[in-house]
């Protein structure tokens, strides 16, 4: 006899908790567009006045599917700091969360970090429905001020059109702490480098690596759509004073003849303007169909190659300042396929290791 299943509702069983916000009449809000507010990650801020990681005009013409992921907000990060007994954020995005593969407070959600640069520690992640396209968090309540140092991360793969903060009428806000470089790093690369699948902001490797290296980093990861393109080579060089580039796209870009052809002039294209800053190369990081797909691991193989070769001959003509990394070393050997949503992007596992195995090679090359 076949028994009839029940619809399982977590909301009504407490496995969900949305908190109501208590006091809010208390509440100042601010914009973090307005000083003493720091906003990191989206280079042509000043200039749009929106959370967009491409300019609104350039000259080059971006491909459909660039535009509209330069809207999702990956790499960016609010910080000041604040004796508030209270945090809140109030936020509106372009839209709800929408994706199977990646949890809504990855996609949707700002995470609270506390504490000073190379020194700073997870709070809380913003709490919200995953059908809303507005909601408002509370991130933290202490019983008495405290002065503490914060960074906000923004969401990875959804736009927020406005973001406001709440603190105690009478808190201050401050200047966030000083980076140890204004240079940012610039990674250019593919849903990987976006941030998919994390489970919350702040566990994107752009974003870990800025609490290990205390520099802004500006994350142009486009999923599916980095692909080398000349435009994005000529948008991308236009960031001032950039500490170094990373480029991360392999994985995007398909047949071998695509990355051979695309590579070298992406290069030449960043010399042009910044013939001495340094360039890492970062292969594609292992899959888990990998070690089961032959065609793919020769594919694979002849790809790094080709970075390998590019890289060698850029050293060979005097510029000493281009490397490479091996991507498929850096999820570890014996862990890849354990550290990934789906075979292809990874968890917070992951990227954690991604950090960690790239962070030692970043260092010396800001010479920090």
């Amino acid at each position: 006899m076949a028994v009839q299943s029940k619809e399982i509702n977590l909301d009504q069983l407490g496995g969900t908790i949305y908190p109501e916000t208590k006091n809010r009449e208390q509440l100042k809000w601010y914009s973090p567009l307005e000083a003493p507010f720091h906003i990191a990650g989206f280079p042509w801020l000043a200039q749009d006045g929106v959370y967009r990681r491409l300019p609104l005009a350039s000259r080059a013409v971006l491909p459909p599917a660039v535009d509209t992921l330069a809207y999702c907000t990956a790499g960016g990060q609010i910080r000041f700091r604040t004796n508030s007994s209270r945090l809140f954020i109030r936020v509106r995005l372009a839209g709800p969360a929408n994706m199977h593969h990646m949890p809504s407070t990855g996609q949707c959600g700002f995470d609270c970090y506390l504490g000073e640069p190379e020194n700073q520690y997870f709070l809380s992640t913003a709490i919200f429905k995953p059908t809303a396209s507005e909601y408002e968090s509370q991130l933290y309540q202490w019983e008495t001020k405290k002065d503490v140092a914060v960074t906000l991360n923004f969401p990875l793969y959804q736009g927020v059109e406005e973001v406001w903060i709440g603190v105690d009428k009478d808190a201050l806000i401050c200047d966030a702490p000083a980076y140890a470089s204004n240079k940012p790093v610039v990674i250019y690369g593919t849903s990987v480098t976006q941030g998919g699948c994390a489970s919350r902001p702040g566990m994107a490797y752009s974003n870990i690596l800025s609490r290990m290296i205390p520099v802004e980093f500006v994350n142009l990861g486009f999923s599916g759509n980095a692909k080398g393109e000349a435009e994005l080579a000529h948008i991308i060089s236009e960031v001032d004073e950039p500490a170094l580039y990373i480029l991360d796209y392999e994985g995007n870009t398909g047949e071998a003849e695509n990355i051979a052809r695309s590579l070298p002039v992406f290069i030449r294209i960043l010399r042009e303007r910044h013939p001495e800053v340094p360039i890492l190369i970062v292969s594609r990081i292992s899959n888990a169909g990998d070690r089961f797909y032959g065609e793919r691991r020769e594919l694979n193989n002849h790809r790094k190659l080709i970075q390998i070769e590019n890289v060698k001959q850029r050293r060979a003509e005097g510029d000493s300042n281009i490397h490479f990394v091996d991507g498929s070393k850096l999820l570890g050997d014996d862990f890849a396929s354990e550290c990934t949503v789906d075979g292809i992007h990874p968890t917070d596992l992951g990227f954690l290791r991604m950090a960690q195995s790239l962070a030692p090679i970043i260092r010396p090359l800001l010479r920090l």
